[in-house]
């Protein structure tokens, strides 16, 4: 894949993030590239669409997966998933942005949708282990919690662009915030 490919991938999926129907136009200037470029990439939306699915879908699912199997305990994983979720930056939002989707149609025989589908019960199991070890709010249903993570990553991710601090700095802050948001 070429860099200006990837800065056209990069680009769109930033600008997805914010807009899920931004124009093309808004991509490539982003991209620093003319529409022309663009275009010689990329037939079309759907086209470029697709190709960030993908991207986003691999990197996202790979983080993801490796932060529930890097422990056996429950509060650990749960932190690591939302380190995963911000170090994959405008991904993350933008891969659980289309899963949550009006248009999208979720299916089972669908691998992306599956694998989806295979890290949110992963993370609900978390969330009941926890709840079952007093350290959640057993009020706090866990699709509310998923909500308020995705909140969170979006938050941090967003925040990278509007704060000194450091990378580090900020996700500790969000998991401060995270796990005090859902403590009993």
């Amino acid at each position: 894949m070429t860099d200006t490919k990837k800065r056209i991938i990069e680009s769109a999926i930033k600008i997805f993030n914010e807009d899920l129907s931004a124009p093309l136009q808004k991509v490539a200037d982003n991209a620093d590239v003319t529409r022309r470029t663009l275009h010689r990439y990329f037939k079309d939306r759907n086209e470029l669409v697709a190709v960030c699915k993908q991207a986003i879908e691999a990197s996202c699912k790979k983080a993801m997966i490796a932060a529930i199997e890097s422990s056996d305990d429950a509060l650990v994983q749960l932190e690591r998933m939302l380190y995963a979720g911000i170090d994959c930056g405008a991904k993350y939002s933008v891969f659980y942005k289309l899963h949550q989707s009006k248009g999208h149609n979720h299916t089972h025989q669908n691998k992306n949708c599956a694998d989806y589908d295979h890290i949110y019960n992963q993370f609900e199991h978390i969330i009941v282990e926890l709840q079952k070890e007093g350290k959640v709010n057993p009020n706090m249903s866990p699709e509310w919690i998923q909500v308020l993570h995705s909140g969170i990553i979006e938050s941090t991710v967003n925040a990278r662009d509007t704060t000194n601090k450091s990378f580090e700095e900020i996700k500790d802050l969000a998991w401060v915030s995270y796990i005090k948001a859902i403590a009993p």
